[in-house]
This record gives structure tokens, sequence and C-alpha cells, in this order.
């Protein structure tokens, strides 16, 4: 028997629970990423891991005129100033990024991505797991498991 449940509630309790476990396990999770996304939206900080991402996406491009195309785009909406979303980084990793995005390399980002990941992982992190979106999902989780148990709940 198939069980509706909301398209972003997709994840098992097991699941939802191990998100808990580090900020990679999390990201790692397309649901956990979706939720994560949905938590920083409400604390105006999405950028945060839109920037996580799109460098994710940018250390796999393989052509030459993608990896300049792409870098450009990241520069223009996350680094330069008063970028629409811009990321807060130190000025020394801004200043480097911006001497160097004329000839990008698949690496021009890493600095600033690591800075935003430690940045996630030590601040939006735990206050996600500690926030009441969080704590729902979790429990409705171990409500939809005991149910699959005792179908007569």
């Amino acid at each position: 028997m198939q069980e509706s449940r909301c398209c972003f509630h997709r994840s098992n309790a097991g699941e939802t629970m191990a998100w808990s476990e580090s900020v990679d396990t999390l990201l790692a999770n397309k649901d956990g990423l979706a939720a994560f996304r949905t938590f920083l939206k409400s604390e105006f900080s999405e950028e945060n891991v839109e920037f996580w991402l799109a460098c994710e996406d940018f250390k796999k491009t393989k052509s030459s005129t993608q990896i300049a195309s792409k870098a450009q785009k990241i520069y223009s909406d996350f680094i330069q100033a008063d970028a629409p979303k811009e990321i807060n980084i130190d000025f020394h990793t801004k200043t480097h990024i911006s001497q160097n995005i004329s000839e990008p390399t698949l690496s021009c980002f890493d600095d600033a991505q690591r800075l935003i990941y430690s940045l996630m992982a030590k601040d939006s992190f735990p206050r996600f797991l500690r926030s009441e979106a969080y704590k729902e999902l979790v429990k409705q989780q171990q409500n939809s498991s005991q149910k699959r148990w005792l179908p007569f709940l």
C-alpha cells in the first residue's frame, strides 16, 4: 500500500535522523538538502547553500568555454560587490577571486567554498537541527514509520 506524502517529506525516519550526523550527510541527501534550503530561506541565508551547490556543479565542468561562463556567473551572482546573492567572505578571499576571474580554473572558488561550508557546518547546520521544522520532520517520519508497522493505528 503506497502512502501519500507531501513531496517535501519523502525520507524515512532513519534518513531524516541521519541528517543530524553531519552537514555532509545532509547535503548529500536530496530531501535533506531541500529541507535545509527551506530552513536557510526562512533565515534569509539561502545564498550560502546556493553558492556551495554552484561550486560543486562548477567543479564538474569539462569544457573550457563553460568553465569561463560558469565562473563569471558564480562571480556575478555571489562574489562581486552588490551581487544579488552576495556571500559573506573575507576581503582577502574576495580579492584573490576577483584578481583571477579573468582566467578561471576549476579550483578558483575553493577557498570561498571552504569558508561557506565551514559557516554552514558551524552556524546554520546546528540551528537547523534545533529548529522546529527539523524536529517536526523527525516526528512526522517516526509517526509514519510506526503506522507502517502497525497498520491498524
